[in-house]
């Protein structure tokens, strides 16, 4: 397993050390186990969790909020596998909590951060 604690303990020009800023790991199959190529758990010191699927943030749990990318929360067959994993329920279930509001779909990936609404009639 690759796991990568990010530190600046060591870096003496630092007034404040920050311990473990970041923890990557590859998120692991449910059924065997094994580490899963270019998909991303990040936990923030803070306790903030981040999905990413290889270069794109998918989705982030931060303060009992969830956040989706806009564009890219379902844009494979794939992507959708694993955020159903880091999310714990169905593409069904997240579609209808965007329709309630209880998620929110965001540019996660861009500059700028905004709010959108999106059609779940769809699904």
């Amino acid at each position: 397993m690759q796991t990568f604690n990010l530190s600046l303990e060591n870096m003496p020009h630092r007034e404040k050390k920050l311990l473990n800023i970041a923890k990557v790991e590859n998120m692991r199959s449910p059924r065997s186990n094994k580490e899963i190529p270019n998909q991303f758990i990040i936990t923030l010191q803070n306790g903030i969790t981040v999905f990413q699927s290889y270069n794109s943030i998918i989705c982030i749990k931060a303060d009992n909020e969830t956040y989706l990318d806009y564009e890219r929360w379902n844009y494979s067959k794939t992507t959708s596998k694993y955020r159903n994993i880091f999310l714990n329920e169905s593409t069904v279930d997240t579609v209808k909590k965007i329709g309630l509001g209880q998620y929110a779909c965001v540019h996660l990936n861009k500059q700028s951060v905004y709010h959108h609404s999106i059609k779940t009639t769809d699904y």
